[in-house]
């Protein structure tokens, strides 16, 4: 099997590798630099499980090519970490408000809300739901999951708007 070297920049820091072609980032991310925050679910696109941030947005690991990650940023749950020690503010707000069971789900939902709270805006419920829809969880109601992306939502722009001159 042929192999291409990939460099990318997980979780801040530069990574080269050979990855034989076709590989799937899923793979790379999980058997080849061992973060296990990423899941492997479905391997069809539909629970989230193996979500990761590529260049800011979520994306489901299990359908990219991991040489079309050549050059750019992926971020998984290992990366959030902060300089401190502790968890990263949406981490910490689904644990403030019950939000995870099982787990497995949650490094995908935790993602997909770094990337929502990250936009800056302020969401209704309605539209937070739309934006978790590509993430299952068999455990909860998602209503903890909800609110604790929508706490982490409004601590975030309560923040900005305090550093606003």
């Amino acid at each position: 099997m042929k192999h291409s070297t990939l460099n990318m920049w997980v979780n801040g820091r530069a990574v080269s590798l050979a990855v034989p072609e076709g590989e799937i980032l899923l793979d790379t991310l999980r058997e080849r630099l061992g973060l296990t925050s990423v899941k492997r679910g479905c391997e069809v696109g539909e629970c989230g499980a193996c979500t990761v941030l590529i260049d800011g947005r979520a994306v489901n690991s299990c359908l990219y090519p991991a040489l079309t990650a050549e050059g750019k940023h992926i971020l998984t749950v290992e990366g959030l970490q902060q300089p401190n020690g502790e968890l990263h503010p949406i981490q910490q707000a689904f644990v403030e408000e019950a939000a995870v069971q099982c787990g497995f789900c949650t490094p995908g939902f935790i993602l997909t809300a770094v990337e929502i709270v990250g936009t800056g805006k302020r969401y209704s419920r309605e539209e937070l739901r739309k934006l978790i829809s590509g993430h299952l969880c068999r455990c909860t109601g998602y209503e903890n999951i909800l609110n604790a992306i929508e706490r982490a939502m409004n601590e975030s722009l309560e923040q900005r708007e305090g550093e606003q001159p």
